[in-house]
């Protein structure tokens, strides 16, 4: 018996859609033997009909064929178009390209930039001519997932436009340095004007931050304002901002199948926006930020980042072994895929804090 069967698969407004192109069955021979006390009767009968008997299997054989690739159609149209990463990102997910069909490998590209959820915004691509033809050395994975750093900057934008990047900074492990009398000797007319006060840091970024990827370094460029607060009575009083510029680097790791990492600080430069209490001599102010920055800004932005976000993985499979690649602009996990079992698998909800940025490549 041979079977034969043609299909398509293309992207269909931000979904895939399978289709049958051909389909067929022929059956060479069949050979069909009774035993019993009357099997010699009936078996002339059967061997009367063979050919129909054939015939029919061909037939069946085609129907269920058909069947399958409905059905198999109707999953790969029921695929969310997002994945929610909390109540305000959601990861877009939409397909953005026909996928590409290769000698041991299937190649899909998806948006892969985060949006505000619910907004359902479907991107185009606009980052890359065409798909590699293997994104891990030597194929040697089951599973290629390429991020773009559009990816990273897309989340980035999202949470400053969302105005999630501010805070105020009223409680520091040397709580003493949130005290006028402890700048005495740093800003002396400060302390001349408020002695005694308490104080807060009100930062806030003035911009995205912007993540460069290369071979050899992921790193964050982040521009924020530093607003020095007294608090007098039940008041309020802004007395100084500076601005910053801080540079750190990054390192990724895959948990789960989410994508997560930390960050550290590398350098940082300041300038005086403006002041109520006359001119600042900032590099007296920089041990004073650096300890800010050092034990308020990182162990925030690293709470967050561990806990990643989660990569377009279909629910029931599972990442091992993987492996972090970067190049220009980019990088690759490269990992085997394991299915879990039903009392293995996790809740399919996702609750954590282009384009062709994704590119998902099947080896």
């Amino acid at each position: 018996m041979e079977i034969g069967l043609s299909l398509g698969l293309q992207s269909d407004e931000g979904g895939l859609k399978l289709s049958l192109s051909e389909c067929g069955c022929h059956v060479k021979d069949i050979s069909i033997k009774l035993e019993g006390g009357a099997s010699w009767f009936y078996q002339g009968m059967v061997n009367a009909f063979k050919d129909q008997i054939g015939a029919s299997v061909e037939s069946t054989i085609s129907n269920k064929l058909s069947e399958g690739v409905s059905d198999l159609d109707s999953f790969l149209q029921s695929l969310p178009k997002e994945i929610p990463v909390d109540d305000k990102a959601a990861l877009n997910v939409t397909f953005t390209s026909d996928p590409i069909l290769r000698d041991s490998s299937i190649t899909f590209e998806i948006d892969g930039l985060f949006t505000r959820t619910g907004t359902n915004q479907v991107l185009r691509s606009s980052f890359r001519n065409s798909a590699p033809s293997a994104i891990c050395p030597g194929n040697s994975k089951m599973l290629g997932i390429s991020l773009d750093e559009a990816v990273f900057n897309s989340a980035a934008a999202l949470y400053y436009n969302a105005e999630f990047m501010q805070w105020i900074v009223d409680k520091v492990p040397d709580q003493a340095l949130l005290n006028t009398a402890r700048w005495r000797f740093i800003i002396p007319q400060l302390y001349r004007k408020y002695p005694n006060q308490d104080m807060n840091l009100n930062i806030s970024l003035s911009s995205p931050p912007l993540v460069k990827i290369s071979e050899q370094y992921v790193g964050a460029n982040v521009n924020a304002n530093l607003v020095i607060n007294v608090l007098e009575a039940d008041k309020v009083i802004p007395v100084a901002c500076i601005s910053l510029e801080i540079r750190g680097s990054g390192a990724l790791r895959v948990m789960g199948n989410n994508l997560g990492g930390s960050v550290k600080l590398e350098d940082f430069s300041m300038s005086l926006e403006w002041s109520n209490i006359g001119n600042l001599h900032l590099h007296l102010l920089q041990p004073i930020v650096w300890t800010v920055i050092q034990t308020v800004f990182v162990p925030y932005a690293n709470d967050h980042l561990e806990k990643g976000f989660p990569l377009p993985i279909i629910h029931g499979f599972t990442l091992e072994n993987a492996e972090i690649i970067c190049s220009a602009s980019e990088i690759t996990v490269c990992s085997d895929v394991a299915y879990l079992d039903s009392s293995q698998q996790p809740p399919s909800h996702l609750s954590l804090p282009s384009s062709t940025p994704w590119i998902t490549t099947l080896l």
